[in-house]
């Protein structure tokens, strides 16, 4: 079996923690790993389970490839497929389809998004050790939820009442997200299951019902498979090609035209973790019916949802609400309105604003800088570059840039010069000089930097090498 994570979204739903640059699968949102990790311990948990590949993005690779460091198999290469756009799912399983079939012709792959939460393991291990059994009949698994309530934010796989072998029932129909009252006859008839999207196939029979139903999918993807090339540990196969590939998810283009679809029943705490209202449903509530994350003062509070990242929060007097604080930005809303978290961040992303696409912390593959303070020719940030990672050699034509090392040990390349700095020694970059940073050392490195100029945009670098093969 061949564990394949989905991990392309962006999460709008729960910002401001999620956001562009670093969605919510590389939160820790219900424990204090994050939703990827969590995802990687369960495909890990599977006992038939030989291989871990995720698909991920451009802007998300080195992020998904510190996770997956963690988990195994250090030697296999190609764990990582890079969609050059985003197609949604018919397209990026049919990639990983493809990969797995020329290794294995007659694997089966178990297909998992990165950002959902599932609480009891045993459970879910267990549903798919019934699922291997219909994959290898033939069969294309799907994995419904066994309702708790009349949820309308969930799609819906109807069921036939004849049992297959295994546990496995025939699929009738999948059904759009219902309104509250068809959401309670659904849940009344005893038929109607979630759907999860998570997925379980022989990869040469998923790629055969795609070609049945969507051959001009599985054409492109074939051919921009065929074109793929190697990228340190990650593949990428053909934009060019890739780009003309029609957008679709699995369920359109395959699920609900194939004969071959049977739904599993699963019963394992499973949730999408789709807004902030199903945090509040997932965890815990105190005695007030409250979450409450970080550092939270409450005074007659109730049902309430309340998540600090640093600062304190004092709330009082509210019900039924949900009150974010990051550094940069505070979220208050009514707690049956989150949903329309995303319409904020698309008045972000039309007014230009970074808020929606960046924390103050900014991940990068050699580590990460943090905003400190900005006015209209400086910033200040603090940069932390990982033993033995090195920044691009760069220049910039706005900016100069002053460099001091708050900790561990730094090598200065300035125009011709190689220079080592090591705490509370400091240096110059003019603006128009190539330059670039790096740690030696064996701890991490802490450099504060001031730039001064005229534009302090990030895209002015103008990068001549880079260690990570960065545009």
């Amino acid at each position: 079996m061949h564990a394949v994570i989905l991990s392309g979204g962006s999460g709008t739903r729960l910002w401001p923690l999620s956001r562009e640059a670093y969605p919510k699968q590389f939160l820790a949102l219900n424990t204090h790993e994050s939703l990827l990790d969590e995802t990687l311990q369960r495909a890990c948990a599977v006992p038939d389970c030989s291989s871990l590949s995720v698909i991920t993005n451009e802007a998300h690779r080195f992020i998904v490839a510190a996770h997956l460091q963690r988990y195994g198999r250090e030697a296999e290469q190609g764990r990582i497929l890079l969609e050059p756009v985003g197609r949604n799912t018919a397209p990026a399983i049919a990639l990983a389809a493809l990969r797995i079939q020329e290794a294995d012709p007659d694997g089966v792959m178990l297909v998992l998004p990165s950002d959902h939460v599932v609480q009891n393991t045993e459970s879910f291990v267990r549903a798919v050790e019934v699922g291997e059994q219909a994959a290898r009949s033939g069969q294309l698994v799907t994995f419904g939820v066994v309702p708790t309530s009349a949820h309308t934010g969930f799609g819906y796989i109807r069921a036939d009442a004849g049992e297959l072998a295994g546990g496995a029932l025939p699929v009738a129909a999948f059904v759009e997200k219902p309104d509250a009252v068809t959401a309670q006859s659904y849940l009344e008839d005893g038929h109607y299951y979630w759907n999860s999207g998570m997925f379980l196939f022989r990869a040469s029979d998923y790629l055969a019902e795609l070609e049945r139903h969507r051959p001009g999918i599985l054409d492109i993807c074939r051919r921009a498979w065929e074109a793929r090339r190697d990228d340190q540990d990650f593949v990428r196969v053909s934009e060019a090609i890739f780009a003309e590939c029609p957008e679709d998810s699995i369920d359109y283009a395959v699920m609900e035209h194939t004969e071959r679809a049977v739904v599993l029943p699963l019963n394992a705490g499973w949730s999408d973790v789709g807004c902030w209202s199903s945090l509040w449903e997932l965890q815990d509530q105190d005695d007030d019916g409250n979450v409450v994350r970080g550092d939270v003062i409450t005074e007659d509070v109730h049902q309430s949802y309340l998540h600090s990242e640093g600062r304190l929060l004092a709330a009082i007097g509210v019900d039924n609400h949900v009150i974010v604080e990051t550094d940069d930005v505070v979220l208050v809303a009514d707690r049956n309105r989150v949903q329309d978290v995303k319409q904020v961040v698309s008045r972000l992303k039309a007014e230009n604003r970074d808020e929606y696409r960046f924390h103050r912390k900014v991940h990068r593959p050699w580590g990460s800088y943090e905003g400190l303070a900005r006015s209209e020719r400086f910033q200040v940030k603090r940069i932390t570059v990982n033993p033995g990672a090195t920044l691009s050699l760069q220049k910039h034509h706005h900016r100069s840039e002053h460099w001091v090392v708050v900790s561990g040990s730094a090598t200065v390349t300035r125009g011709d010069e190689e220079t080592l700095l090591t705490e509370d020694q400091s240096t110059y970059i003019p603006l128009g000089v190539t330059h670039r940073l790096s740690n030696p050392g064996v701890i991490a490195l802490e450099v504060i930097e001031v730039q001064t100029g005229s534009y302090l945009g990030e895209d002015d670098i103008v990068r001549y090498e880079d260690s990570y093969n960065r545009v």
